[in-house]
């Protein structure tokens, strides 16, 4: 037996890693999240613009990352890049809150979405079916359904690169040719009086009732946009996992960039042509009020009759399993990374008999399954997002760092729209992060601690290791 120490495989061509950005950006969101944002806008064009201005966004972040990608093609991602562009405490606090909140939370988040929709058809899996009640707290058949997901999929995954593979190539072109079909039956099934009617509204951003609309006035504005993008962002997120699994891409240099731009490319057409299919089908009141924000239901029954329900189901349940696969895939390999850096669990950073980080697996597992029983859909949503930009902002501001502190590192792609496009993603989204710290304190200001917790953690913990 050698004793040489196991390394990364190059698995990934650019399908597999344009697929693994697809897969992780579409879970449930874009079912659920337009009821919330047409609460906010109130507008059939403020609801498309938002998904459009968050595309945008989302686009140009990932073009960004080209950049840093092509310099370090390395396993850990923003890790790598946030500890290059600044210093190993930066890179430190990305790594801890994307272990304690970011891909955790949304491996939590998404496994509680696969339980919601699987419960449409296999009703005991409901989360009003109650399993144990502890007083404080109360386990539902939804939250087990959750874990178990988790479980599997970590199980698969610590078999190695090529059954993880799999699974998100075949899901990801599954889910993406159920969406296309469902634009297509959608845009057939149109009714244009329910689209005349949705416009005449046109542009005006007003707050939604179930009675009436309600003009915003002053800043409050500004509240309704970040608070409405909230969703959006987040049905938009985990383009960046692709990064995390550099160590395993062929030709990563190269593949990296290609695969962001595709994907998030791809992605954003279907959100914005499925949002434009709810506004052709259902009244406004309709996607705002759907019942519990199940507006991919509400549109399937008006597109599909009564069996509508059905299919929609099957679809989220195809959705989330492939998104959380990709998830739990990419997400281990932060931990790996930072533990080869001596700043996390030493165990972690060794790959199993599988070239896998197996340790780094099960205890994201862990820690994924803990937050299935601490929340609900929303409320860890509203934890991540604001989380996410604070790294992403630090990130892209790398880039201009990066350009000045070591010039002369080789840069196969260069950030598209240089200066000017990485400048506007900064801007809005500090615009996007303080708009949600006045307004969404409740959710911003926790998760602002527990980013900040990781200080003392770094020096006390770990110390600075050279």
């Amino acid at each position: 037996m050698s004793d040489q120490p196991k390394s990364f495989r190059r698995s990934f061509g650019l399908l597999d890693a344009t697929m693994i950005v697809a897969g992780s950006m579409i879970g449930s969101g874009i079912f659920l999240v337009s009821a919330d944002i047409t609460r906010n806008v109130g507008s059939a064009g403020w609801l498309v613009l938002i998904w459009i201005i968050t595309g945008v966004l989302t686009l140009t972040a990932a073009l960004s990352y080209g950049e840093l990608s092509g310099m370090f093609p390395h396993a850990g991602g923003q890790y790598v890049y946030l500890k290059e562009a600044f210093n190993r405490l930066t890179g430190f606090l990305f790594g801890w809150s994307f272990f304690t909140v970011i891909q955790a939370g949304s491996i939590a988040a998404v496994g509680v979405a696969f339980a919601k929709f699987s419960a449409y058809l296999f009703p005991v899996l409901s989360e009003k079916n109650i399993l144990l009640d502890l007083g404080l707290i109360q386990i539902s058949a939804a939250q087990v359904t959750a874990i178990l997901l988790i479980v599997l999929l970590t199980f698969i995954n610590t078999l190695g690169v090529k059954e993880g593979k799999l699974i998100q190539t075949c899901f990801t072109l599954a889910k993406i040719a159920a969406l296309l079909a469902l634009i297509i039956f959608g845009l057939l099934a149109a009714d244009k009086s329910v689209w005349d009617a949705n416009w005449q509204t046109g542009f005006t951003l007003q707050k939604m009732t179930p009675t009436d609309l309600v003009p915003y006035a002053g800043l409050s504005v500004l509240g309704a946009i970040a608070g409405s993008m909230v969703g959006s962002l987040f049905s938009s997120d985990s383009w960046n996992n692709v990064t995390f699994i550099a160590g395993e891409i062929k030709k990563p240099e190269r593949n990296i960039g290609r695969s962001l731009f595709l994907g998030t490319l791809l992605v954003t057409v279907i959100y914005v042509a499925t949002n434009l299919v709810y506004i052709s089908i259902l009244p406004m009141n309709g996607i705002a009020f759907a019942e519990n924000d199940r507006v991919g239901v509400a549109a399937a029954i008006r597109i599909f009759g009564p069996n509508g329900t059905y299919i929609i189901a099957g679809l989220l349940m195809v959705s989330t399993f492939g998104c959380n696969n990709g998830l739990i895939l990419s997400g281990a390999r932060v931990c790996y990374t930072m533990a080869k850096d001596g700043v996390f669990f030493k165990k972690l950073g060794e790959l199993n008999k599988n070239d896998v980080p197996g340790k780094a697996l099960w205890i994201q597992c862990i820690w994924a399954s803990i937050l299935c029983l601490s929340g609900k859909y929303n409320q860890l949503l509203d934890y991540v997002i604001f989380v996410v930009l604070i790294f992403y902002i630090l990130t892209i501001a790398g880039i201009f760092r990066l350009r000045r502190k070591r010039p002369d590192l080789p840069r196969p792609y260069k950030a598209f729209g240089y200066p000017f496009l990485p400048l506007l993603y900064i801007i809005a989204a500090i615009v996007i992060c303080l708009a949600l710290l006045v307004y969404k304190p409740l959710y911003t200001w926790p998760g602002l601690g527990i980013v900040l917790l990781g200080i003392p953690v770094y020096y006390f913990v770990w110390g600075e290791k050279k």
